[in-house]
């Protein structure tokens, strides 16, 4: 699903299931040695897609650790993201010179936990919810609205290097088009000259899950 979302420099992967060619370097296995199987085998999966979609660029296998806020450190030159929740994995990666940024997230599609909206969403995004959902039963609006709110900071990290919380960007879902918006309510830090005061992205509904894609393409 993954590759319906990013333009043709970026290399993606996904996942369905965990198979049997998955498999970590022992560099990675020190950092699942005491995860449950559940989280080992999220972990195992996505380093293999993510392997897979670094091999259609031209990388050979190379073990990929997480860094300090658990982001994955590609090789030199490479941008990317991964994504995993129960029953799907996906990883993306581009060229330096080709892409600034990825973001990517899947989640499944249905309703959010009692609670979870309120918590994560600005009053603008919360005022757009009844016409969203009025708009159609078949996406659980609040649930792609947390992933596309993931996707922005996947994109916004390895840029910026700092955090963004859920109410430092405001994310408008647009129903018409499969796209979203995003503003960033706080600084925008300015980047080789770039602002990053926002974003675009593309998302999607489909076999269950929402999944959202954010690709900034470089100058």
């Amino acid at each position: 699903m993954i590759t319906d979302l990013l333009p043709p420099p970026v290399s993606a992967v996904d996942s369905f299931g965990d198979p049997d060619g998955a498999v970590l370097f022992p560099e990675e296995e020190e950092h699942v040695a005491k995860a449950v199987d559940k989280r080992r085998r999220e972990f195992t999966t996505g380093r293999h897609c993510a392997r897979t979609a670094l091999a259609a660029l031209g990388f050979p296998p190379a073990p990929l650790l997480p860094g300090p806020k658990r982001e994955p450190l590609w090789p030199a030159g490479v941008v990317g993201s991964i994504t995993h929740c129960q029953g799907y994995r996906a990883a993306a990666v581009g060229l330096v010179g080709q892409v600034r940024t990825i973001g990517i997230d899947a989640e499944p599609n249905e309703p959010t936990p009692d609670g979870v909206l309120e918590a994560i969403a600005v009053p603008g995004e919360l005022a757009r919810m009844p016409a969203l959902r009025a708009a159609g039963d078949k996406v659980a609006w609040d649930r792609l609205l947390f992933s596309a709110k993931e996707t922005v900071y996947k994109a916004w990290y390895p840029l910026a290097r700092r955090w963004l919380g859920f109410e430092d960007a405001e994310v408008t879902l647009n129903p018409d088009d499969g796209t979203f918006s995003a503003r960033i309510l706080v600084e925008p830090p300015v980047v080789d000259g770039f602002t990053l005061d926002g974003f675009t992205g593309r998302w999607l509904a489909r076999e269950g899950f929402v999944v959202t894609a954010i690709a900034v393409p470089a100058r």
